[in-house]
C-alpha cells in the first residue's frame, strides 16, 4: 500500500465517527430545544391563568391592588368644579386613593394625537398610583381608540350655559373667593355683561357658549366647531355609553350621593364632608351681576345656545333618571311623600333606596 492509498483510508474510517458524533449531538441539541419550549409554554399559560385570576379577582366595589379602579374628571370651566374636587382631595387619605391634576400648556382643552397616546399610557400604566382620580380640564380622549381593553370611569359636571358663560365672564374681572389675591386677566374692566352683549364685542359672543358640547364630544375637528349638529349628537352618545355619571351645578349634593353610594372606594363619606367642610361655596365667583331681561332674550335668540341647552337639559333628564332610582331624602315617616326629592332645598344626607336585586335558581348546589 503506497503512502496515498494509506492517508486516504485512514481519512475515510476517521470520518465515520466523527459523523456519528455530530448527528447524536444534533438529536440531543434538538431534545433539548423541544423541552425548553415546553417549558416556556408552560410558564407562558401558568403567567396567562394568573393573569386572569387577578383581572377576575376584583370588582367595582372591592377593586384588588391590580384592579384598583381609575376615574378621569374631565372637568368643565366654571361648573363648580373645583368644590367638588375639594371634597376629592379631602378624601383621598382616608379612602386610600391618589388625586392628580393634568395641567396642559396654555391651558388648551385639546391635546395633539402624540399626546393623547402618552396620556392614555402615563394613565394607565401608572400603577403605582392607583386607585386614582385625574382631573383638569380636557376634553373627553377615548381610551378604547388606542387599545385600551378596561378603560376608565368618566364623571363629570355641566351647568346651564348662560349661568356658566356670565360666571367665567366676570371671573376673568374679578376672581373669585377662592384666591381673592390673584390677578385675573381681565382685571380692571368694569364692563358689565350686559354692556358687552350690547357693544356686540367679541368675547360675550353666543358662539363663546359652545364649551359643554365639545368637552363631551371630544378631539374631533367637527367637535370645536360652534353649532355643529354632528358635535351635539355625538356628546349625546358619549355622555351615553362611555361616562359613568354626569351631574348637574344645580344640583351638586345629589350627584356627590350617587358617587358615594355607587364608588364608595373613592367616595365614602363625601355627603358628610360636602357639608361639614361648606364645599358646596368652596369657590364663588366675585361682583357677578345677574344680566338683564334683554340680554338673555339676545343670548337665548343664538343657535349655539340652543344646542348647548338642549345638551344641558338631555344631561338633567338623564341625571334625574339615575336620582329618582338611586336617593331617597332619609325621613322618619312611613309616608313616602315625605321621601321625595326636592330640587332647591338645604343640603343634607340622602340615602340609597337599597338592592333590588338578588340571585336564585342556583346549580349545582
Amino acid at each position: 500500500m503506497t503512502a496515498g492509498s494509506w492517508m486516504r483510508t485512514l481519512t475515510r474510517s476517521s470520518f465515520v465517527p466523527i459523523l456519528v458524533v455530530l448527528v447524536f449531538s444534533g438529536i440531543v441539541i434538538q431534545q433539548q430545544v423541544f423541552l425548553l419550549r415546553q417549558r416556556v409554554e408552560n410558564l407562558e399559560m401558568a403567567l396567562g391563568v394568573e393573569r386572569a385570576a387577578t383581572r377576575s379577582s376584583g370588582s367595582l366595589l372591592n377593586p384588588k391592588p391590580a384592579q384598583a379602579p381609575l376615574v378621569i374628571y374631565n372637568r368643565v370651566p366654571k361648573t363648580g368644579s373645583t368644590s367638588f374636587m375639594g371634597v376629592a382631595y379631602d378624601l383621598c387619605t382616608k379612602n386610600s386613593f391618589h388625586v392628580l391634576h393634568i395641567n396642559t400648556t396654555k391651558n388648551s382643552h385639546v391635546l395633539s394625537l402624540p399626546d393623547q397616546a402618552r396620556l392614555v399610557h402615563n394613565i394607565t400604566e401608572w400603577v403605582e398610583k392607583r386607585p386614582a382620580i385625574y382631573h383638569g380640564h380636557l376634553a373627553y380622549v377615548d381610551f378604547n381608540r388606542f387599545g385600551v381593553a378596561d378603560p376608565p370611569i368618566y364623571i363629570n359636571i355641566v351647568r346651564r350655559p348662560l349661568d356658566r358663560m356670565v360666571s367665567y365672564y366676570y371671573f376673568l374681572r374679578y376672581g373669585d373667593d377662592f384666591r381673592p389675591h390673584l390677578k385675573r386677566r381681565k382685571k380692571g374692566d368694569k364692563m358689565t355683561f350686559d354692556e358687552c352683549v350690547e357693544s356686540g364685542l367679541q368675547e360675550c359672543d353666543p358662539k363663546n357658549l359652545w364649551l359643554q358640547i365639545p368637552f363631551f364630544c371630544g378631539h374631533a375637528a367637527a367637535c370645536w366647531e360652534p353649532g355643529n349638529a354632528w358635535a351635539l349628537e355625538q356628546a349625546k352618545h358619549n355622555l351615553v355609553h362611555n361616562y359613568f355619571l354626569v351631574g348637574v351645578t344645580e344640583e351638586l349634593e345629589d350627584f356627590v350621593a350617587i358617587l358615594e353610594y355607587a364608588l364608595p372606594s373613592f367616595f365614602k363619606g363625601a355627603q358628610q364632608q360636602l357639608i361639614d367642610g361648606n364645599k358646596g361655596h368652596l369657590r364663588k365667583t366675585s361682583n357677578k351681576t345677574t344680566p338683564s331681561a334683554r340680554t338673555v332674550v339676545a343670548i337665548q335668540s343664538s343657535e349655539v345656545w340652543r344646542m348647548e341647552n338642549e345638551f344641558y337639559e338631555f344631561v338633567l333628564e338623564n341625571f334625574h333618571a339615575v336620582k329618582r332610582r338611586a336617593l331617597v331624602l332619609q325621613s322618619n315617616s312611613d309616608d313616602e311623600a315625605d321621601a321625595t326629592l326636592t330640587r332647591d332645598r338645604v343640603p343634607e344626607i340622602m340615602a340609597e333606596v337599597g338592592q333590588k336585586f338578588h340571585f336564585e335558581k342556583i346549580r349545582p348546589k
